[in-house]
């Protein structure tokens, strides 16, 4: 526990303005989080710049450094690096409550914002989904891991789209209907 107070932002202390903090992470952080049967240890700094207004407070973190991962096909361990920016606003409000993955509500007497929880989950998700030892990727992996990023990429931005059209314009006879289904609509209709 004592671990995780390291993380801690005295909020409630901050005058309104721009505040820097930094914080490191060593293999103690993701040993408390549980991780050590896939992080093999790791080095990270981040810097944590904090801006604060009367409403709002704005949380950019840049976090770099290495992860000593397992190769998925030779089993030997090597070093990943990170360099990452994420950003992340506290709204003030009337309770504490998450409204989206980077927005959360606080109250304007919450004495203190712990940002472990945020930081393992950036370092988390900023690690590959195969873990190759560089001396074994090829173009293959290269293009195969380019493709999935450029793939999610349009997902998402196909789901933010979706997520912008005003419910009015929106025909509720209407059904939208996936492609692939089609398709497979047109041949059971064929039998």
């Amino acid at each position: 526990m004592k671990l995780i107070k390291a993380y801690e932002i005295d909020v409630i202390r901050l005058k309104d303005g721009r505040h820097v903090f930094k914080f490191e992470v060593g293999n103690d952080f993701f040993e408390y989080f549980q991780a050590e049967d896939w992080l093999n240890g790791a080095k990270i700094e981040i810097d944590v710049n904090l801006t604060k207004t009367v409403s709002v407070m704005e949380v950019d973190f840049h976090i770099h450094g290495t992860v000593n991962l397992t190769c998925d096909r030779s089993l030997e361990h090597f070093d990943e690096p990170l360099d990452l920016h994420e950003k992340v606003v506290y709204k003030y409000g009337p309770v504490e409550e998450e409204i989206s993955e980077d927005v959360f509500m606080i109250t304007k007497d919450t004495p203190s914002v712990n940002v472990a929880q945020l930081i393992y989950e950036y370092i988390l998700l900023a690690l590959p989904a195969k873990k190759i030892h560089p001396d074994y990727r090829t173009e293959e992996d290269e293009e195969e891991n380019e493709e999935f990023e450029a793939e999610f990429e349009s997902y998402s931005d196909e789901v933010e789209e979706e997520e912008e059209i005003p419910s009015e314009d929106i025909d509720p006879t209407e059904e939208r209907v996936d492609p692939r289904w089609e398709i497979l609509k047109k041949l059971k209709n064929k039998e």
